[in-house]
């Protein structure tokens, strides 16, 4: 019992700010790696053309129209992970990608196990913040000093 309430208390002194900084990172990453998928080059409005047979066969968006669709998510997917790895509005970028989220499960039903993996993630993100190694903590920390 001992040995387990040790490993507890080692497992206690994980720093917060290491955890969500984890948590920016990785769940960006999928999105940023996905929205690298859909446009050629660095031309967030040159659409692959792999991406209408996407979003019209494999996963469509009820109700809009395949190229609205695709182009939001090549935005979104490239913006909103940025502001997550610097801590940039951070609970806002993560209130996106779980609307994101919810859509990709709408269009997608079998990636729920997944989609359900990134929720948690975001959810965490918008309840507790970036941590201290973010643009966020930087600006409220200088607004309160200021």
């Amino acid at each position: 019992m001992a040995l387990i309430e040790s490993l507890i208390a080692l497992l206690k002194r994980i720093p917060h700010d290491l955890v969500v900084l984890v948590c920016r990172f990785g769940v960006g990453l999928v999105f940023w790696l996905s929205g690298r998928t859909k446009v050629e080059g660095w031309n967030l409005f040159d659409l692959k053309a792999s991406q209408k047979f996407l979003f019209t066969e494999v996963h469509p968006v009820p109700g809009v129209p395949w190229e609205v669709a695709a182009q939001l998510a090549a935005i979104g997917e490239h913006v909103l992970p940025v502001l997550l790895f610097v801590g940039l509005a951070t609970r806002f970028a993560a209130v996106a990608l779980l609307a994101m989220t919810i859509v990709i499960q709408i269009a997608l039903p079998t990636g729920f196990p997944t989609h359900l993996l990134w929720a948690g993630v975001l959810l965490y993100l918008m309840a507790q913040g970036p941590g201290r190694a973010s643009v966020d903590w930087w600006l409220a920390r200088r607004k309160q000093n200021g």
